[in-house]
């Protein structure tokens, strides 16, 4: 939870000391992890608190005002002080590192990513401990008051106000048992919603996976049959029957190597998600998180670039990301 002196935020100092040092918006963002539109807000929030512009466009560059100028070197100092005195952190060696990190993920996440990364990590960081928590009803919450360190879920379900990285992408295909009639060539959209269904919701208001969510959109409705508590359970939940479960490509690919399942394209398109893990920008010097932050990005092979906003439907129209990301927050409001 964030600490506060009178009205302002201390976590809104440590983006004063960003902004006054960069005299940018963006490089400012970049500096921090966070948005542009993020960095934005707490501007004018610090604005606010100040009762100053702090920076000021002029020309084709950015300007300190004199109150600006004045809060560099006091700002400073406070973070300096605050960062020896509270947070003194001792050289980060993964080698000799005695800690918990303790990490909230879907059942999905732990077993396309988070396994081969902690099986990794026993061998780099040997004393290291970790704590995967299921996913509940408000991860954000759970960032916010410092219950867990790092959050990997799907980049629409994070915060603006917090740091993230984007790990990887990911599509879905269905998947049924071998045995499945149904499923002996392609599945054409009308199979598709002639099938009973297998579907994971999770947490006390059973919030629906993704493509649950997005499948509710189309005009045409399928017939949930189960609902399952967790992705794993979805593969038991189809077996020895004529039911199907949409599912993570990269988990697919997983079950069907090892159980008598077969894997088949969806015949219309779902977005592609992207899973991201996030932490307290309380937490952004935190070197052991970033570290393993880091091992996370290289495991799951990101990139670092932006993919594509617009996704290309089957009926030859244009589905804007930005627009789905609007409607999906408006359904599952960051209490």
């Amino acid at each position: 939870m964030a600490m506060r002196f009178g009205r302002l935020d201390l976590n809104l100092l440590v983006a004063l000391d960003a902004l006054l040092t960069e005299r940018s918006v963006s490089l400012a963002a970049d500096r921090l992890c966070l948005s542009q539109s993020a960095t934005s807000s707490a501007l004018g929030r610090l604005r606010e608190y100040f009762g100053d512009e702090l920076l000021v466009v002029k020309g084709r560059a950015m300007i300190l005002t004199a109150r600006g100028e004045e809060l560099i070197e006091p700002v400073r100092a406070v973070l300096e002080q605050i960062r020896t005195t509270v947070s003194v952190a001792p050289p980060f060696d993964p080698a000799t590192a005695d800690r918990v990190v303790r990490i909230m993920a879907s059942d999905y996440s732990t077993e396309v990513l988070l396994a081969g990364v902690l099986a990794d990590l026993e061998r780099d960081a040997p004393n290291m401990r970790f704590e995967i928590q299921p996913m509940h009803d408000n991860p954000i919450e759970a960032i916010e008051r410092g219950y867990i360190d790092l959050l990997v879920t799907i980049d629409y379900a994070i915060s603006a106000d917090h740091p993230s990285q984007i790990l990887f992408e990911d599509d879905y295909v269905v998947v049924g048992d071998a045995a499945n009639p149904a499923l002996a060539g392609p599945i054409t959209r009308q199979l598709y919603f002639e099938l009973g269904h297998v579907t994971a919701r999770f947490g006390k208001s059973r919030v629906p996976a993704f493509e649950d969510w997005f499948v509710r959109r189309q005009k045409q409705q399928r017939r949930v049959e189960v609902v399952a508590p967790s992705f794993l359970s979805l593969t038991g939940l189809v077996l020895g029957t004529n039911r199907i479960a949409t599912m993570h490509r990269r988990m697919a690919e997983l079950v069907v190597r090892t159980q008598p399942l077969v894997m088949r394209e969806i015949p219309f398109d779902i977005p592609p998600i992207r899973e991201a893990v996030q932490w307290n920008i309380a937490n952004n010097n935190d070197r052991a998180l970033r570290w393993v932050v880091d091992r996370l990005e290289t495991a799951a092979g990101a990139t670092g670039t932006e993919p594509g906003n617009v996704v290309t439907l089957e009926s030859g129209g244009k589905m804007d990301r930005t627009s789905i990301e609007v409607e999906y927050r408006m359904n599952h409001p960051q209490r």
